[in-house]
């Protein structure tokens, strides 16, 4: 039986893609679509809260011409009630009867009572006072009206008390007729004509809105495309671009609010056209370095080979060791600089240190070389804590250049000291000084503005260095924003040896963090 694990029973493993990447390619959504949504979504839903807006108004509208018309047949009716005997009565005859309930449409209702409810003329289905008829009574005269249900059918009714004091007559002997008060005048139609007008013009006003919505939808998508064109044209022009184009996209041509979007391309492709210019420097400068040491090193293991004498042969690879050392050293100062320039292109945090404790770890680990040198390396620390801001490993490197470069043009039995002390400034601003400094050649005021450039060595200077490192020291200063000065060694007596001080001062912060060390 084979077992479980052996290569027989093993079988192809697929590829997992996470449910997050589904997620991720499902809520990818384009531009077009999401401003089309934000706009034919509200559209939508206002649309039928329009059409009920448009109905409710339409029957306001439709109202109103037959409310005046059944006022005016209420008024007409309420000239015809008349007191006579005390009694309420009316003068309608036969053709006025029919004129008031001629409609071809809607049936016409009217109903003529006194003050106690007694019907005087009309139809008997319209006794139903309205209500608070006792209140409306002490406004005779005023039309009002009111919606109720006769046979079944809405009706609209329209209502006015008629004042009987007007009319009442006085007798022979001086003495007024009681009259009543007041008599009801009820006048009732159903609500065809009303519910016709109401659909006429909903339909004149809805209808019209099935035809124009789709132009409408049609000029959004129009619109849309045309606004989100300078976007295509924007993906056509840096689609056609060259691999190595990084030049900055025009943003004149593109609509105000894709200038910051172009604006943060352009600070993107400067900086990746800074990092590849620098990739290049650097290719190009440990090429054209690597060069002469390379053939050195050839040749002097060809000429090695040839050798027969064991001492020629020890001889040349003595020096083979020497030519590669050296190569090491040039190689590993390449890979600072450009990783010295690559920090100052990230934008890498800094943090807070003490410049002396910071100098003095520093210092630990070059006394070992100051020693094999036979070089007298000292540290002068300051008398108080000096915090600065700094990149670690890049502070690290920038005096570790310095006490290298002071060790190698430092003669034999000399002395390198580094020093870290505080310095007032005009103003409130202070500065945290380190220093370093040499009994060596010292460099003379006319190449001080020469050495921080690479590859820049001094002519008859008796060390063979590779120019790098100053130019290290200048870079990660700037990264800092120090300031790097050169002047000869105010503590040298030889005239022939005046020495070099380097001082960089970097910024002293007044506030000091919880984790500061």
């Amino acid at each position: 039986m084979p077992d479980a694990r052996s290569p027989d029973t093993l079988q192809p493993v697929h590829p997992v893609t996470t449910s997050a990447t589904h997620a991720e390619e499902r809520v990818q959504r384009s531009l077009f679509g999401e401003i089309l949504d934000w706009m034919l979504v509200p559209l939508l839903l206002l649309w039928p809260i329009s059409i009920a807006i448009t109905y409710v108004v339409a029957k306001m509208i439709a109202n109103q011409p037959f409310d005046q018309a059944l006022d005016d047949s209420v008024m007409v009716l309420s000239q015809q009630v008349i007191e006579t005997n005390g009694k309420v009565a009316t003068r309608l005859n036969g053709p006025a009867r029919d004129f008031l309930r001629a409609d071809d449409v809607d049936n016409v209702y009217y109903l003529i009572t006194d003050t106690r409810g007694q019907i005087i003329e009309g139809d008997r289905d319209l006794v139903i006072p309205p209500e608070n008829a006792q209140d409306d009574s002490t406004h005779p005269g005023t039309i009002q009206h009111r919606d109720a249900i006769l046979h079944g059918t809405d009706v609209r009714v329209a209502y006015v008390y008629v004042d009987l004091r007007s009319v009442a007559e006085v007798n022979a002997t001086g003495v007024e007729k009681i009259a009543p008060r007041t008599a009801l005048v009820q006048v009732a139609e159903t609500l065809e004509k009303r519910a016709r007008l109401a659909n006429a013009i909903i339909k004149g006003v809805i209808l019209p809105q099935f035809l124009i919505l789709p132009i409408v939808l049609a000029l959004i998508w129009f619109a849309l495309s045309r606004g989100l064109s300078p976007l295509s044209e924007l993906q056509q022009r840096i689609r056609a671009r060259r691999p190595d184009d990084l030049s900055p996209i025009e943003a004149g041509q593109v609509p105000e609010e894709i200038s910051p979007l172009v604006r943060s391309l352009n600070d993107m492709l400067e900086r990746l056209s800074l990092s590849m210019q620098t990739q290049k420097r650097f290719i190009a400068d440990a090429a054209h370095q690597m060069k002469t040491p390379l053939a050195g090193m050839r040749m002097q293991s060809e000429l090695a080979l040839r050798q027969t004498r064991q001492e020629d042969i020890h001889r040349s690879l003595e020096q083979l060791a020497k030519s590669s050392e050296s190569a090491t050293r040039l190689v590993n100062q390449l890979l600072s600089l450009a990783r010295a320039e690559n920090q100052s292109q990230e934008n890498t945090p800094f943090v807070q240190r003490d410049l002396s404790e910071f100098a003095r770890s520093v210092v630990q680990d070059w006394v070992e070389a100051s020693f094999s040198q036979r070089i007298d390396l000292g540290f002068e620390q300051a008398d108080q804590r000096l915090p600065v801001l700094c990149n670690p490993l890049m502070l690290r490197e920038l005096l570790g250049n310095l006490i290298d470069n002071a060790l190698h043009y430092t003669p034999v039995e000399g002395s390198v000291t580094v020093r870290v002390r505080a310095e007032p400034q005009t103003g409130a601003a202070e500065f945290a000084v380190l220093e370093v400094e040499d009994n060596g050649p010292g460099i003379p005021p006319a190449e001080r503005d020469h050495i921080f450039h690479r590859f820049y060595r001094i002519l008859d200077n008796r060390s063979t260095g590779s120019g790098l490192g100053l130019a290290i020291v200048r870079e990660i200063a700037q990264q800092h924003g120090a300031e790097v000065t050169i002047s000869y060694n105010p503590r040298s007596s030889d005239p022939e040896m005046p020495g070099s001080l380097f001082r960089v001062s970097l910024h002293l912060l007044k506030t000091v963090e919880a984790d500061f060390r």
